[in-house]
């Protein structure tokens, strides 16, 4: 990092610990943030060279906004962020039900003043990605804020890309996209991997990523996010929908899909009912180009993600357990995929790396297919780097280099020319390979496969650290727990109907 970006990283992150002790928290100031860069860069827009209408009424421009003070700047930081989020296009969603979360207005005008210092269209990329990615993670760390949830560990990210190597002129989606980190990702790959023409820059910048996001705040981040590492025009459309991804088959289609479907099993909707009591209903999706009806959610997002991926395109789905081994319509979806793609990796994923307790997940990499009366998939690869990995997300986090060794077993240049690690004579190798007949025979068309020999259970005198094991017998708990809920909420629902 340069001594300027490291200079003004500083300077946004001291106004952050001062803002938390008076009660904001990161996604507040986050947010805040993301109104007031906005603003200003829209002003630098408006001036020459660009001499572009950003389409903000003079009284709330960052010019009139700078001048204020007290009470008064108060009421016109409300007013322009109510007035601004019912415009169109991407100004209206930037400061859609937007709300000041800094009540101080002395406060308020040190981060405007601290703001105003910069040039925040000439600043470079990298340096205005630091300040917000860096941003991102801390909202993601502060459990209070469940911003975890919607925070995938950007070393994954990264080998996802990595494995895929995405080209340019090629459209990269995600229907769940959080924060935006797959659509980051894939631009840092782009352009670090290729040359890019003014053809492919153009499309790059405005027709390379698409998606959805239904939280508000959430999609609010990604599209600043995104367009503070020169994604998208000021004074262009989204491209990130707030429509939920699952209602219907959109139309479009996609060479890449990366994406990381919001863990929890059920999709459901809560109503009052005639008592005037609050109630859930499992929510399914009846839709013509699904396999099966379901109310699992991330079964749902898979058959989604099958839709929405051109014949011959790629994909890099993070999945939980239960995807591989669930019954009933799960099984259904199980064999259509491996039908009718070729589903040829699957990572396994460790504990510990997610912000999300209770989560055992896996990636899942397969290509589209044109309708065939052969099952295109011929054999799995699976990489187990679950068994006797452990991670924790403070003390010894997941990094790209633990993933090295897969991504070269993978062989994301060829990946048709493959070499196992394991064998007979290698019983602890991490990579194997499982024939269609195999997979297909098991109970279930069960993918959940795994064949190492889990070493705590045989070794007590070199078991992890105590820390560890805390949290791998705490992440168990949660997610059986929470398997046992799921049970009872369907117990209760069947009983209701009978």
């Amino acid at each position: 990092m340069s001594e300027y970006t490291s200079s003004i990283v500083s300077k946004v992150w001291s106004f952050c610990n001062v803002l938390r002790d008076g009660g904001v928290s990161y996604g507040d100031y986050l947010e805040q943030l993301t109104y007031l860069i906005f603003l200003k860069m829209a002003e630098e827009f408006s001036k020459p060279p660009y001499n572009r209408n950003i389409g903000i009424p003079e009284e709330y421009t960052w010019d009139k906004l700078k001048q204020q003070r007290g009470a008064e700047l108060d009421t016109c930081y409300r007013e322009l962020l109510e007035e601004l989020g019912q415009k169109p296009g991407m100004l209206g969603q930037i400061f859609l039900k937007a709300q000041n979360k800094v009540s101080d207005p002395a406060m308020l005008y040190k981060i405007i003043d601290m703001i105003d210092k910069e040039s925040w269209v000439m600043m470079g990329v990298d340096t205005k990605g630091e300040i917000y990615e860096g941003l991102l993670q801390k909202n993601a760390e502060d459990t209070k804020s469940g911003a975890g949830q919607y925070f995938t560990p950007r070393p994954l990210i990264k080998v996802m890309v990595q494995c895929l190597q995405p080209e340019p002129l090629k459209t990269i989606g995600d229907p769940c996209c959080g924060t935006g980190g797959f659509f980051l990702a894939a631009y840092d790959f782009l352009t670090s991997h290729y040359r890019l023409d003014k053809e492919q820059s153009r499309f790059l910048k405005n027709k390379t990523f698409g998606g959805n996001e239904i939280v508000a705040g959430t999609r609010r981040l990604a599209l600043m996010n995104m367009f503070l590492h020169n994604i998208g025009e000021i004074d262009g459309e989204p491209m990130i929908s707030n429509s939920d991804a699952l209602i219907a088959d959109p139309g479009y289609r996609y060479d890449y899909i990366l994406t990381n479907p919001p863990f929890g099993k059920k999709s459901s909707m809560t109503f009052t009912n005639e008592e005037g009591e609050q109630e859930k209903e499992e929510l399914t999706y009846n839709r013509q180009d699904f396999w099966t009806t379901t109310s699992n959610k991330q079964l749902n997002f898979l058959q989604h993600i099958h839709t929405i991926l051109k014949t011959g395109g790629q994909a890099a789905v993070v999945l939980p357990d239960n995807v591989l081994f669930e019954g009933g319509a799960g099984e259904i979806i199980r064999k259509k995929l491996l039908e009718t793609t070729d589903l040829h990796t699957i990572l396994r994923l460790p504990t510990g790396i997610f912000y999300a307790n209770g989560v055992k997940a896996n990636v899942l990499f397969f290509e589209a297919k044109t309708a065939s009366k052969e099952p295109w998939t011929k054999e799995v690869w699976i990489y187990d780097y679950r068994t006797n990995v452990h991670h924790t997300l403070k003390k010894n986090p997941m990094k790209y280099s633990d993933l090295e060794d897969f991504i070269q077993c993978y062989n994301p240049e060829n990946r048709h020319i493959r070499k196992e690690t394991w064998s007979e004579e290698s019983p602890e190798g991490r990579f194997r390979r499982f024939i269609y007949d195999d997979i297909v025979a098991r109970d279930k068309t069960n993918l959940d496969i795994f064949w190492l020999k889990d070493k705590s259970l045989a070794d007590l005198d070199n078991l992890p650290d105590p820390e560890i094991l805390a949290n791998e017998i705490i992440e168990n708990m949660e997610a059986s727990l929470a398997s046992f809920k799921e049970i009872i909420a369907t117990i209760n629902g069947e009983s209701e109907e009978n």
